[in-house]
């Protein structure tokens, strides 16, 4: 039955594809985010449903009318140079037969972004974006939520199999990066059945994360929660609700889970984050070796392991957003990666800081804010992650470009339909206006 639902869901939802291609951006994160067909046991489960997506999107972007540019903005150019700079990178990468697979699911979902930059316009689009994205993981929050109460915390909390999310380390940090956009969600509806609904599924969002048993995301909710009551209008309530909720949620978790946490002191006697601290030796002493272009795609191999690693025996991917991107595609594209990065937070600083005050863009400043939050999480917990490629803060970029974008446009039009009159008034002059009302008042009877 489910894979029927979702099947009738993508089919009938291509006709409104080609005629509004934005309708295809919506569905694509939908798919690749969500991976809905994950959740199904039969032919859905591996039916190409993205690519059948992503190719009436193509055709509605090439066949509708309407604006498509691509905004030229330093975000958009960031990224071009980085998704330039990995292909350079993947003709000089050291497992040449291998790269293939893994940089066409990169370029598809750089593709997407771009796409999405071009088609997410206006506000409303905007809002949809952001409600697909909480849709889609909010569903395995709400989920991963009520397992973890159902099994007493016993049970690790998973995401979707064979997906960027599917482990309990990156489910639980999609899941952080979620909580702000919930909350954003609150203060733009209306509705108190939302507000409250929205409010249960950040509560059981964080209590899945708790759940995931991971470590990593344990601290990015903490940085996460401080970054989300600083940023939030309802500083105090949040606060609160912080200081109330986190405490009872820990206390709920059972001792084994406690042990765990208790490792973050400890890590220099963890398997684990041993395994880890010695990927990035690997990575940065790969990338000291090839600091152009670094070793490419695959690198994760025994032979590399065996050359830069300080423990040869202990392979491990690289388990870090910035030792991945160091390893990968070298200092360059590093400093790419982080350039990005910086140019899309001061994206954010700069609605934020043009909209302040303003009861018009009260929805974008707050969504700058709350993007902002989401992405501190993801820095914070993809130090810890192999998620250079994640395609959900790609998704929160081009957000905070569309929300630039559609801002500077609404104010240069205000500016301008402000100084229609003064024009005017100097070309006709003041004196004939007021005589003119004069004449008018005394032809009244």
């Amino acid at each position: 039955m489910r894979d029927i639902i979702i099947t009738l869901i993508v089919f009938g939802s291509i006709p409104f594809i080609l005629k509004r291609p934005h309708v295809g951006i919506l569905m694509w994160v939908w798919i690749s985010v969500m991976n809905p067909h994950t959740q199904t046991w039969g032919f859905a489960a591996t039916f190409p449903f993205a690519s059948i997506i992503a190719v009436a999107t193509l055709i509605s972007l090439l066949l509708t009318k309407g604006p498509k540019s691509l905004p030229m903005t330093p975000v958009t150019f960031s990224l071009l140079a980085f998704v330039v700079w990995i292909n350079v990178t993947t003709v000089f990468a050291l497992m040449p037969d291998y790269v293939y697979p893994r940089w066409s699911t990169v370029m598809k979902i750089m593709l997407m972004t771009f796409v999405t930059m071009m088609l997410i316009r206006d506000r409303e689009h905007i809002q949809k974006l952001v409600w697909i994205l909480v849709i889609s993981l909010g569903f395995y929050g709400v989920k991963g939520g009520i397992f973890t109460i159902l099994s007493g915390g016993s049970e690790m909390v998973w995401g979707p199999e064979n997906t960027f999310i599917g482990g309990n380390n990156e489910i639980a940090l999609a899941l952080i990066m979620t909580i702000p956009l919930m909350h954003y969600l609150q203060t733009i509806t209306d509705k108190k059945a939302v507000r409250r609904g929205l409010g249960v599924a950040m509560a059981l969002s964080a209590l899945a994360a708790l759940g995931s048993y991971s470590r990593g995301a344990f601290l990015a909710i903490a940085v996460m929660g401080t970054f989300l009551g600083m940023k939030s209008r309802h500083k105090t309530r949040i606060a609160l609700l912080l200081l109330l909720a986190l405490p009872l949620m820990i206390m709920f978790m059972p001792d084994k889970w406690s042990s765990r946490m208790d490792t973050i002191q400890t890590y220099d006697s963890d398997p684990s984050a041993l395994g880890r601290i010695n990927a990035w030796w690997m990575a940065f002493n790969l990338a000291k070796d090839r600091p152009l272009v670094g070793g490419g795609f695959e690198i994760y191999e025994p032979q590399f392991f065996m050359m830069y690693a300080p423990n040869p025996d202990d392979i491990h991917a690289a388990h870090s957003i910035y030792f991945q991107a160091l390893g990968e595609h070298g200092f360059v594209g590093l400093g790419l990666y982080l350039l990005l990065a910086m140019l899309t937070w001061r994206t954010g600083s700069w609605i934020i800081r043009n909209t302040a005050g303003n009861e018009k863009y009260t929805w974008a400043h707050d969504l700058a804010r709350m993007v902002q939050v989401s992405l501190i999480g993801f820095g914070v917990g993809g130090a810890f992650l192999s998620l250079l490629y994640f395609d959900v803060p790609y998704y929160l970029m081009a957000i905070l470009v569309a929300t630039r974008v559609f801002v500077e446009k609404e104010m240069r039009r205000e500016n301008s339909s402000r100084s229609v009159l003064p024009a005017e008034q100097r070309q006709l002059g003041h004196a004939p206006l007021y005589a003119s009302r004069v004449i008018n008042r005394e032809q009244l009877p």
